[in-house]
């Protein structure tokens, strides 16, 4: 097997320099290498579950610093944590259950049956026990006890990378679960209106046109890197009636169009969504008209921590030359002022975050949640434990 070290090394250098494409990749390739930490990770006898936490948390912490943008990566490691605790508390529960059984059963035995000799012996005073002789049955004992700790920790590590493969599939399949309610939110004649590129977005649209619903679909062209042109011209190739607007019509079309359907970057516990950049703009506008505001997101982008965590880095400025050609600007870009400073000065965020009360639904492969409810929805998949991954320095 490869080595994990070369492994998370690997992936490193990916995430720094952005090569992974899009948060269902990202999180699909995460959980892998974790799979594989997780798999050649020897554990001791005890606190197996402890072990395990440590390793996948030294190397979440690697990867969450690598690229925090990208909070997928954040979510799963904390996912994978929680599968840890929860199939180690599963394993200890039903350990306890089968001594509880055995204990109840033996008790029932002794009140049916007198005394035993050795019950008798065990009853005398110290000073008269008989003396005990070690035998080869001490030696058989102990090899039962080893060979037990070694199948519960075995059985451990099996039941997580079992829960860490159905994360997996998960994964890979979100868009299709997510794709498979749409027929009850799109009707007949309507039209729906997104903004930049979204493959879970695509998929959810075609959907409904594959159950013969009719729509239209209004597509923001998402500048600056005018990822809409690529949706649009995806949907047309799957026959779906497509208009291409640009990002300043959006207030002057958005009294035509029955919902806005928009993918998500990262859902926040309080319900907020990190999005594409200008998606803050169409949800303002949306809510002036009175126009449901409805978020697509795997499971995968659902995170536990809130918008004023110092752990979330909401935003990132990517490159002007998205903006502005520099050959047309350089003039601007002298230093002519004598302060040291250019006279032009281009940000170029690459997120939007819309609060909470702007948005109207939530639709993920678990089916469809209101705002308020997320906070409830994500409990399920963290423990409170696994918030903050870096380790603490004592």
């Amino acid at each position: 097997m490869p080595d994990v070290q070369a492994l998370v090394n690997d992936f490193l250098i990916k995430l720094k320099k952005r090569k992974i494409e899009g948060s269902q990749a990202t999180a699909r390739q995460a959980a892998e290498l974790l799979r594989s930490v997780i798999s050649q990770q020897r554990v001791p006898y005890t606190n197996q579950a402890g072990a395990l936490i440590d390793a996948v948390r030294a190397v979440g912490e690697q990867l969450i610093a690598a690229n925090p943008v990208e909070v997928a990566v954040g979510n799963i490691v904390r996912r994978v944590l929680h599968i840890i605790r929860e199939e180690d508390l599963s394993l200890t529960t039903a350990a306890i259950a089968v001594l509880s059984a055995a204990a109840v059963a033996a008790a029932a035995r002794n009140a049916l049956r007198p005394p035993s000799l050795q019950t008798l012996l065990e009853d005398m005073p110290e000073s008269v026990t008989i003396p005990h002789t070690y035998s080869s049955g001490g030696d058989s004992e102990g090899k039962s006890k080893s060979a037990d700790k070694s199948s519960r920790t075995r059985r451990l590590k099996h039941d997580v990378i079992e829960a860490v493969n159905e994360l997996i599939q998960d994964i890979n399949t979100c868009h299709e679960q997510i794709a498979e309610q749409a027929v009850e939110h799109i009707h007949q004649n309507e039209v729906i209106l997104t903004l930049g590129s979204s493959k879970t977005v695509l998929e959810f649209l075609y959907a409904a046109k594959e159950k013969k619903r009719s729509f239209r679909v209004f597509v923001a062209e998402g500048a600056p890197r005018y990822q809409g042109h690529l949706l649009a011209k995806e949907l047309v190739t799957r026959g779906l009636h497509t208009t291409l607007i640009t990002d300043s019509a959006v207030f002057a079309m958005i009294s035509r169009v029955n919902m806005v359907i928009v993918g998500a970057h990262a859902v926040m516990a309080n319900g907020g969504v990190i999005v594409p950049v200008g998606l803050n703009m169409v949800a303002l506008a949306a809510q002036k008209h009175a126009v449901p505001f409805v978020v697509l997101a795997g499971s995968h982008k659902l995170c536990p921590l809130y918008p004023h965590n110092p752990e979330v880095l909401l935003n990132e400025l990517r490159s002007p030359s998205e903006l502005l050609d520099f050959g047309e600007f350089s003039d601007c870009l002298d230093f002519g002022s004598g302060t040291g400073s250019p006279l032009l000065h281009v940000v170029n965020p690459a997120f939007d975050y819309v609060p909470p009360k702007l948005v109207s639904l939530f639709i993920t492969d678990t089916g469809g949640h209101n705002p308020s409810y997320m906070y409830r929805l994500i409990a399920d998949y963290y423990s409170a434990d696994d918030l903050v991954v870096r380790r603490r320095v004592t």
